[in-house]
């Protein structure tokens, strides 16, 4: 029973890690879940409870960038609040359609947010691609945690 909660420890992690850049995988609750089970099969010897809620913090961290990246990157380009609500409303919307709706979600909320507030098509096209961006910054961010996660766990459990 031991082993198989040790794979299952193990793969949660390996799917964490892909999960930070493939849509429709849990990637940080994946990695949080596989170190808690790593942690906990060791009686929190190795990785105790303060690195837990560390690996948890950063877990949430890189779990909120999907949410709030799209809206931060619009707001930024100038866009109007329109065009930040409909990044956020096209983040919502789009995760269930996988890649393109994790990406064009967004993109085609802002656009259409800002072209309703301003009736400006150039203006719009901005607010897409900084929705745009702003996917491509945020999965940097989240892979950059995931990693970070993963070095913390790894140091306690190995030093």
């Amino acid at each position: 029973m031991d082993l198989l909660l040790w794979i299952l420890a193990l793969g949660a992690l390996l799917l964490g890690l892909l999960g930070l850049a493939l849509p429709l995988l849990p990637g940080s609750p994946l990695l949080f879940g596989g170190a808690w089970l790593l942690a906990w099969l060791d009686d929190y010897q190795r990785v105790g409870g303060w690195t837990v809620a560390l690996i948890g913090v950063l877990a949430l961290l890189a779990w909120a960038i999907d949410y709030v990246a799209a809206v931060v990157g619009v707001k930024k380009a100038g866009a109007s609040k329109q065009a930040m609500l409909g990044a956020g409303l096209g983040a919502l919307l789009g995760l269930p359609l996988g890649l393109i709706g994790l990406i064009g979600g967004p993109v085609l909320g802002a656009m259409l947010g800002e072209y309703l507030a301003r009736k400006d098509e150039a203006q719009a096209g901005k607010a897409g691609l900084a929705a745009g961006l702003a996917f491509v910054v945020a999965m940097a961010f989240k892979l950059g945690l995931g990693i970070a996660m993963l070095v913390v766990l790894a140091f306690a459990y190995f030093v």
